[in-house]
């Protein structure tokens, strides 16, 4: 219903801003990292989502349309609030959230407040999926200017093995042995594939 709100910073605190607009005051609630990014200047512009219940409405600010896009991927898991969201957010930065999801960092995502476990393999089960299809990155993958890495994924295709799932493998074997020559790589892969 309301997607941003711009108008005159009057209140500034690591929980919250008042932002007036056309002379009323919209209380945001902000995580850490939106309020290491609002400069003290006058003018302010927050992306904004609002959330209605029985007994509130809260309205919550976030610097970015990307930190936005997260707190809403984020309370769509069972179990996580707004609160919870937001410590996250305020204990990450939306890039870290995404990668440790992304990489199905269980011991990242446990380590925030309030997160047990269970509820972080229930995040980056629900999300994953979601996270790699939406920033369209692939699985933690080994840098990229390794030519014995690329010969050996070449080799492994005119061999007739499908590339996404050679790829894996390769990284694996790169990361466990950053300095092995391509027949090392493609014995190693075939073994595995």
């Amino acid at each position: 219903m309301i997607t941003h709100i711009k108008g005159k910073l009057t209140e500034k605190n690591p929980t919250h801003v008042v932002i007036e607009c056309h002379g009323v005051g919209y209380l945001l609630n902000i995580s850490l990292h939106t309020f290491s990014q609002i400069s003290d200047s006058e003018n302010l512009k927050l992306f904004t989502h609002l959330q209605i219940k029985e007994d509130s409405h809260t309205l919550y600010g976030f610097s970015s349309l990307a930190e936005r896009e997260i707190f809403r991927l984020l309370i769509s898991v069972s179990g996580i609030g707004a609160s919870i969201a937001r410590t996250m957010l305020s204990s990450l930065t939306p890039k870290q959230v995404r990668e440790g999801i992304a990489s199905s960092d269980v011991a990242l995502i446990q380590s925030i407040k309030g997160i047990g476990a269970k509820t972080a393999q229930r995040v980056i089960i629900d999300l994953k999926d979601k996270i790699l299809k939406i920033y369209d990155i692939d699985e933690v993958s080994v840098s990229q200017g390794n030519t014995n890495k690329d010969e050996a994924l070449s080799a492994l295709e005119v061999l007739g093995f499908v590339k996404k799932q050679a790829e894996r493998v390769v990284d694996k074997i790169m990361i466990a042995q950053p300095d092995a020559n391509v027949e090392t790589i493609i014995k190693q892969a075939l073994k595995n594939l």
